[in-house]
């Protein structure tokens, strides 16, 4: 194998990584997100475990975090402002960067 092949996979294999932990820091933030939504709903632990999961899979429905945003929006609509749930949102990405960093 060349030089330039070794560098290449290096690259490829660093790049993979990389979208790997993104992937687990933004699954990690929207759980935790789930979890804080939830607890405004008043929900019980069963429909907190499926509101959750409801809140990864909004993640998937477009690029980037808008369709997470409009989710909580929408369902907590008269309970916290756009504001608040931005702020959460930065909140919980650097607590799930934390933990993912921390092991």
């Amino acid at each position: 194998m060349s030089t330039f092949d070794e560098r290449k996979d290096g690259f490829e294999n660093k790049f993979a990584h990389e979208q790997n932990l993104t992937f687990k820091i933004e699954a990690l933030r929207n759980k935790l997100l789930g979890a804080w939504a939830a607890e405004l709903k008043g929900l019980d632990e069963d429909e907190t475990q499926q509101y959750i999961k409801d809140v990864v899979k909004s993640d998937f429905q477009e690029a980037g975090d808008e369709d997470v945003f409009r989710k909580l929006k929408d369902d907590l609509e008269g309970l916290v402002d756009d504001q608040a749930i931005r702020a959460k949102m930065n909140e919980c990405l650097q607590a799930a960067k934390d933990r993912v960093s921390n092991g």
